[in-house]
């Protein structure tokens, strides 16, 4: 396992294409100038050990004193050993709808952004518990499995989409039951259920998978993401808004958040809902119910004891800049003899 200490400094690497554009046109100007002396062959006679190829090799060598620079800047460090480190926590799941009406702009910028922004909020918050991500529509697909790691859950966070899952409709009894399987800590006592839709469900069967979930010891918070009054679903198509969805009357398709049947998951298995307008309100009142679970100790395993490897790829370009020191650029014997060029050697 590796991380970047300081990764900002491959921003570095853009003086490589600079270095070549400088040296192309050096090179054109020099080209120009000579012309006034003479021709080619001329010169060359006049100026017999100037080499042709050592200018290259100096500009590589450059290329490469740039690169491990850079990349000694950045500092990559390698995790040496992995250790267990005990947490106090709970095991929390986000169930998120990704059905076309989270597309809808009856909050701002829309309903699956705001879902996505409260989900990412509270990651903020959260210390020490595990989380895992579950997406659904027609079906319900696992996203993330139960991890401690926050980093991971932003990243696939971000890559969320309605386009993700190709059959559509909004299926909160599977999402309940893949639920369910989800949780892989026996031991863990208190496991929470965070469901972010607008509460559209078109299928059934989500008070038995609730009442399943609640034997299981799954407690579930809903939170509805949108309004009553609702609006139109955009049609969207390989991520261009076409226009409005029309049912096959030709009339527009208006998505209504639905209260009562979050309300009704949240109470059978004594959770809560939460109506999600405020971002900041919606996260403070997740993590108001989150402090009151008992928290559950548990092992994780994390890499500790990182080394820095600064010193390999700095070291690496001072040789290279000792190397260009003593490299010049009039022809040598032991540089014919590498061939490395192949350096001219019947110029007449």
């Amino acid at each position: 396992m590796y991380e970047l200490d300081h990764p900002y400094y491959f921003y570095l690497l853009l003086l490589i294409p600079l270095v070549l554009l400088l040296f192309a046109g050096y090179r054109l100007w020099q080209k120009r100038v000579r012309r006034y002396f003479g021709e080619a062959p001329l010169l060359d006679k006049m100026a017999p050990e100037r080499s042709k190829s050592k200018p290259i090799l100096k500009l590589l060598l450059w290329v490469l004193i740039i690169f491990f620079l850079s990349v000694g800047l950045v500092n990559p460090r390698v995790g040496s050993r992995l250790e267990n480190v005990k947490r106090e926590g709970i095991d929390l799941v986000f169930a998120l709808d990704v059905s076309k009406s989270m597309l809808v702009e009856d909050v701002r910028p829309n309903r699956l952004e705001k879902a996505k922004l409260i989900m990412s909020r509270t990651l903020d918050e959260l210390v020490g518990d595990r989380v895992g991500m579950i997406i659904y529509a027609g079906q319900a697909y696992p996203q993330l499995p139960i991890t401690t790691d926050y980093g991971a859950a932003r990243l696939f966070l971000k890559t969320v989409d309605t386009e993700i899952i190709p059959s559509q409709g909004t299926a909160i009894s599977e999402a309940i039951e893949l639920a369910t399987k989800y949780f892989d800590d026996e031991q863990q006592k208190n496991r929470l259920l965070v469901i972010l839709t607008d509460g559209e469900d078109h299928e059934q069967g989500y008070e038995e998978a609730a009442k399943e979930a609640l034997a299981q010891g799954i407690q579930i918070i809903t939170i509805g993401v949108g309004t009553e009054k609702g609006g139109p679903v955009p049609d969207v198509r390989q991520g261009r808004r076409i226009g409005y969805k029309r049912n096959r009357e030709n009339e527009v398709v208006v998505s209504q958040l639905q209260p009562e049947l979050l309300l009704k998951v949240a109470r059978l298995t004594n959770g809560k809902y939460v109506h999600g307008t405020s971002v900041r309100g919606t996260v403070e009142g997740l993590m108001s119910e989150i402090e009151k679970m008992e928290k559950q100790e548990f092992e994780s395993q994390v890499f500790a004891d990182y080394e820095d490897q600064f010193q390999w790829f700095l070291g690496i370009a001072l040789l290279l800049l000792l190397a260009d020191v003593f490299i010049l650029e009039r022809k040598t014997q032991w540089f014919k003899k590498l061939g490395l060029f192949k350096e001219e050697e019947n110029e007449k």
